[in-house]
């Protein structure tokens, strides 16, 4: 069982920036693809971005492409969102994820993660 746990959300005017922090409890956590979705109301949750165990590989939702970066730390089990350029359509509950075979397959997929955590929530004011 791995548990995750977010911080970091809040309030913020449009244009402005939040770094999302994400720590797993677990060491195995390093070998793991980890993931950023989100959920806006009345809306499915959505990838956001994920990076590969080694940081080498990421991917980015092309909503996010340029403004949003995936990093992570596996010497803190933690994994960072920072999102700078934020817009109102970013507002949204912001969920981390983990998944030892997201990347084969798909890192994009929920249905590729098997653990999450229980969400942050970003406002973004106009």
């Amino acid at each position: 069982q791995v548990q995750l746990v977010e911080s970091g959300g809040g309030l913020v005017q449009a244009g402005g920036s939040l770094r999302l922090s994400c720590a797993a409890s677990r060491r195995t956590f390093s070998s793991y693809v980890m993931g950023w979705f989100r959920q806006a109301p009345g809306k499915e949750r959505e990838f956001v971005a994920a990076i590969s165990w080694s940081g080498g590989n990421t991917y980015y939702a092309d909503s996010v492409k340029g403004r949003f970066t995936i990093s992570r730390d596996n010497a803190k089990n933690t994994v960072y969102l920072q999102m700078n350029s934020l817009k109102p359509e970013d507002t949204a509950d912001y969920y981390c994820a983990v998944g030892a075979h997201a990347q084969a397959i798909g890192p994009n997929l929920r249905s590729a993660y098997d653990y999450w955590g229980q969400g942050t929530q970003v406002t973004v004011s106009s």
